[in-house]
């Protein structure tokens, strides 16, 4: 007789949600338990790190941080506040002291060649503000109390006639700039520079980061000399002064568009500031800054080394000279890009008559009918190349500038460098001595404005230089030279 096996009854559907339900819960209540028991013994065991990090004696931790060098020691100050203050405490003084004695006995400080520390726990220093010694030992490694780099500057290109170590002093000094930028609520972002090109009488940097603020939130962009300390350490963790350059104010400053290709526009807003947007928009895709080298290290230093930012000095005043301030200068004018140099001329003994004035500007011919022997030839691949950190392109018909303009004593009288663009001439201007197309490459500012003519060659692929004249603002020439015209 045969039976059939007894099945177990299954649970309808609404039996198995609830069963389901239940053991959800007690998954999700085993989970949490072992999450928090989980967090509380990482917490037990951070604050028992931390505790035994208290309780050391500071005579121990004084002892185990000197067995560290300068970078050393200065990184680990970054680590967490006790630290940050043991290290920057009266108690560390000897070890920077000791640091800061080194650096002077290998620069043969005469005075201070039997001053030696052995330990830093039984030498007695006179009473300092907390933090001298350390701050000294910076100043000391970083090469601002020394005058080897004043040096170097003595030695001037007799071309260009600006200093011709410029580059060298910067790079040796570890110097480097930085861009501000504050929005309408106060809020300020830093960016470090992505690179930087010199010529040979300017700088040209540039910002290509990709995490920039809206622009139309933006009030203002101020540029920063860094010098950053030579300590063998991350470059990130070094310690570094900062000396104001200049700055631009948004609102304020008259912009204008400079030029532009299929992905950016580029504008100048002044002081040699440019800002590159995406077509279509007011985002902002780079940054260039243009510096002129002259006194370009001291204004790049901290101000304890250049209180001031540019020399301007007065001409004395000539009472028998008719036309003081109308003659002796000599001009250096160059257009280059980052990659190679464009077009460069020099020429002295510059001079303008009394009835050439006119509009308020006194005219100087550097090129043209007095100067016809001097015209200088320029290729016709004129270009601004640019570079974010996903795309690069170039933008035609567009170069920096840089002129330098000295009076009859020699001083720089009027330093300019900023983007220009080459543009088809007036009728009224086109000079029909040379055959060929005629453009013009234009600057002007409050100070004065250069004109630059330009023939191209049809046989040949290049300009040559027609004419250039550099227009210098009244109001100048009499501010410095102390006359009336």
């Amino acid at each position: 007789m045969s039976s059939d096996p007894v099945r177990p009854k299954l649970p309808d559907s609404g039996q198995f949600s609830n069963m389901k339900s239940k053991w959800l819960s007690r998954h999700r209540t085993s989970t949490s338990q072992q999450t928090s028991v989980y967090r509380k013994t990482y917490k037990r065991t951070e604050m028992t790190c931390e505790k035994s990090l208290e309780r050391l004696p500071p005579e121990i931790m004084l002892r185990i941080l000197s067995y560290l060098n300068a970078g050393s020691l200065l990184c680990i100050s970054l680590v967490n506040r006790r630290l940050n203050e043991l290290t920057n405490s009266n108690s560390c003084s000897a070890m920077w002291y000791q640091f800061y004695v080194h650096e002077r006995n290998k620069k043969n400080i005469a005075y201070l060649q039997n001053r030696k520390i052995h330990a830093p726990n039984t030498v007695s220093l006179p009473e300092r503000p907390e933090g001298y010694w350390r701050n000294m030992f910076f100043r000391e490694i970083s090469a601002l109390s020394g005058n080897k780099w004043k040096r170097k500057l003595h030695r001037i290109d007799p071309y260009s006639g600006m200093p011709y170590y410029t580059e060298e002093v910067l790079r040796s000094l570890c110097v480097s700039w930085e861009i501000t930028v504050t929005d309408g609520r106060g809020r300020r972002s830093t960016f470090k520079q992505s690179h930087a090109s010199f010529s040979s009488t300017a700088i040209f940097l540039y910002w290509g980061a990709t995490n920039w603020p809206p622009f139309n939130q933006l009030t203002s962009l101020e540029l920063h000399g860094v010098l950053r300390v030579p300590l063998d350490c991350p470059a990130a963790y070094r310690p570094g002064w900062k000396s104001f350059m200049s700055k631009i104010m948004f609102q304020s400053e008259n912009k204008e568009l400079c030029a532009s290709d299929k992905l950016v526009k580029l504008l100048y807003f002044g002081q040699g500031v440019t800002l590159g947007f995406w077509q279509g928009g007011w985002e902002i895709a780079f940054v260039i800054v243009n510096l002129h080298t002259h006194r370009l290290v001291e204004r790049s230093l901290h101000a304890s080394v250049c209180p001031r930012t540019a020399a301007e000095v007065s001409a004395l005043f000539d009472d028998v000279d008719p036309e003081f301030g109308l003659h002796g200068y000599s001009a250096y004018i160059e257009l280059h890009n980052t990659e190679r140099m464009i077009m460069s001329a020099r020429l002295s003994q510059l001079f303008c008559k009394r009835d050439e004035i006119s509009d308020g500007y006194l005219p100087l011919e550097v090129i043209g009918r007095r100067n016809k022997c001097l015209n200088s030839q320029l290729v016709s691949d004129i270009r601004l190349p640019w570079r974010t950190e996903a795309l690069h392109g170039n933008v035609k018909d567009c170069c920096m500038m840089n002129l330098t303009l000295w009076d009859e004593a020699g001083q720089p009288f009027w330093c300019v460098t900023a983007p220009v663009v080459m543009a088809n001439a007036d009728e009224d201007k086109v000079s029909y001595d040379v055959d060929g197309e005629s453009v013009s490459i234009l600057y002007h500012s409050e100070e004065g404005r250069v004109e630059i003519w330009l023939k191209r060659t049809e046989d040949m692929d290049e300009y040559s230089v027609d004419s250039l004249v550099i227009y210098i603002s009244v109001f100048k020439v009499n501010e410095h030279f102390g006359r009336n015209y």
